[in-house]
Parts: C-alpha cells; structure tokens; sequence
C-alpha cells in the first residue's frame, strides 16, 4: 500500500475489531514546549483524512499553546493486541470552527459537562471542587445543550512523516517509513 493515509486507516479498523482496549482511539501526542522540550499526553483521535489526524482539545490548554509556539507536532499510538505502532511526525493547526463543531456535537453530554465546567490545565484548589463544579454545570444546563465554549477546538497534524511498526515476537519486525516531500509520498523500509 503506497498511500500511508489509506494504510493507517485499516490499521485503525483492524485494532478497533474485537479491541480489548476501554480507550480504543487514545493516541499519544507531543508538542514542544517554548524551552524545547517535548512534552506527551493522550488525547482521542477523532479522524484520519489526507489532511491529517485530528484531535480535539482547549485552544488555551498546555497543548494549545506550545502548538501556537511551535507547530511541530508528533503523535505515537502503540496497539499492542495487535502488535502495530505508528509514530506521525508534523505540524500541527487548528482546524476549522465548523468542524470543531461538528465534533462537539458528537460528544456525550457528559464529556461536554465535564468540558464546559473546567479549563483544562489550570491549575485546581483541591480534589472536591471537581464534583462540585461539574454538579453545577450539570444544574445550571439541565434540560438545555451544552454549548460548546469558545475556547475549544481542534487541531490537525498533517504529516511529513508517518513509521508503520508490526511487532514480531522474534524482534525482526517490519519498519515501513513513508516521508512526504513535494506533496508526494515515498516508502523505505528501516532496519529492526
């Protein structure tokens, strides 16, 4: 398969059938802090298109402002039930208001109350104040949409660079590097 895009999303489908996994589209994503170190955390992959992989989040969180500071994004998943890793190497951008939307709406409403209640990354007075914030959004909101706040969104990674990894129990595995130069892409296998 040529087109790394086309193969990730059987890869996708494939650790999604019969997956042992409770967090079946956690996917580990790093950014760059204004220092320069790399700072990781799971977020849920939302979709896989040409444009990239796509991820939901605060604009203002930790991760919103190194992407702000320093586009270059990485994210790595590891399924393990399966034996694949893919590591994605890019830039990463906001992506549309529309689309933000879009992807809100398919949240539960739980995840919408929890979202809303809090601002993600700020720092948190004590344990207790997590029910009691989201008791109150859940009072204030009752009956009614959760709408979504205007500080989150998404974010796209496009890719420069996408490792395929399938884990064999004799260490030879298959290492299958696509890089993206001129809009096109080339394959090369690495060394285990």
């Amino acid at each position: 398969m040529d087109n790394p895009i086309s193969k990730f999303k059987v890869w996708w489908q494939d650790s999604q059938a019969n997956s042992p996994l409770n967090q079946k589209n956690a996917v580990c994503v790093s950014t760059l802090d204004e220092g320069g170190f790399p700072s990781g955390r799971f977020v849920d992959l939302k979709a896989v298109s040409d444009e990239g992989f796509v991820f939901c989040s605060y604009m203002d969180s930790e991760k919103g402002k190194q992407i702000s500071h320093n586009s270059k994004s990485a994210m790595t998943i590891w399924w393990d039930h399966v034996g694949y890793q893919v590591r994605v190497i890019g830039h990463a951008k906001e992506i549309s208001k529309i689309e933000a939307d879009r992807f809100w709406e398919k949240r539960t409403r739980s995840a919408q109350l929890t979202t809303s209640a809090f601002e993600q990354s700020a720092p948190l007075e004590s344990e207790s104040l997590l029910e009691t914030r989201l008791q109150k959004a859940s009072i204030k909101l009752d009956g009614q949409p959760v709408p979504k706040p205007d500080n989150w969104g998404g974010y796209v990674i496009k890719p420069v660079s996408i490792e395929f990894l399938t884990f064999r129990e004799s260490r030879l595995h298959l290492r299958e590097l696509y890089e993206r130069t001129d809009g096109y892409w080339s394959k090369q296998l690495l060394q285990p």
